[in-house]
């Protein structure tokens, strides 16, 4: 009996070194793997939609036009001819130039040689020349510029001696620099058309 008590105690001391000394200061709790509280992270606000800006349109220039559009009216232009090898049976667009200019000086004569060669002038339709007989001097006219648009339009009245209707001309602003200058080659009863954008 002695050696089963004997037993008992050493086996009950032997439990006791294996037990958890629940008293030991240095206890430390393994952390959960979660914690018990979430933080709450808000939603994430969707910023309002802003479209891009629409691309602002570009105005037209008004000096990029075409010959057709610019010679549509019958009252006012008169229609091609289709005559196979004659080119000047037609109007001529001589181009369309900008100036900050009040005035504008038109001078004209005839590009070759002296052959009678007549016109007619106008400016945004109205005759400001009726008959000028074109010579090897210059001659021309002085006209103020209204904001906008200034259309000058040179009719030929006749082919003189030799065909076409031609001519050199010049167009200066109020300080006398050249703003363009250039030949119109037309038949009797066309057009040479020049446009003066005053900005």
């Amino acid at each position: 009996m002695k050696k089963i008590l004997l037993l008992i105690i050493i086996m009950g001391a032997s439990l006791q070194g294996f037990a958890q000394n629940e008293l030991d200061n240095k206890f430390k709790p393994i952390p959960a793997k979660e914690p018990k509280t979430k933080d709450v992270i808000p939603p994430k606000e969707a910023s309002p939609k802003v479209n891009p800006p629409a691309p602002i349109p570009e105005k037209p220039d008004p000096l990029k036009i075409s010959p057709e559009e610019l010679f549509k009216d019958p009252n006012l232009y008169k229609k091609e001819a289709n005559v196979e090898g004659i080119f000047y049976r037609r109007n001529q667009y001589l181009g369309g130039f900008k100036t900050n200019s009040f005035t504008s000086t038109v001078r004209y004569r005839d590009a070759a040689f002296v052959d009678g060669d007549k016109i007619k002038v106008y400016l945004n339709d109205k005759i400001i020349e009726p008959e000028v007989s074109l010579d090897g001097e210059y001659k021309g006219f002085k006209i103020t510029l209204v904001p906008g648009m200034n259309k000058i339009d040179f009719e030929a009245l006749n082919e003189g001696f030799a065909s076409p209707n031609t001519a050199e001309f010049q167009v200066y602003d109020d300080k006398g620099a050249v703003i363009t200058s250039s030949q119109w080659n037309v038949g009797t009863g066309y057009k040479a058309t020049i446009l003066l954008l005053k900005e």
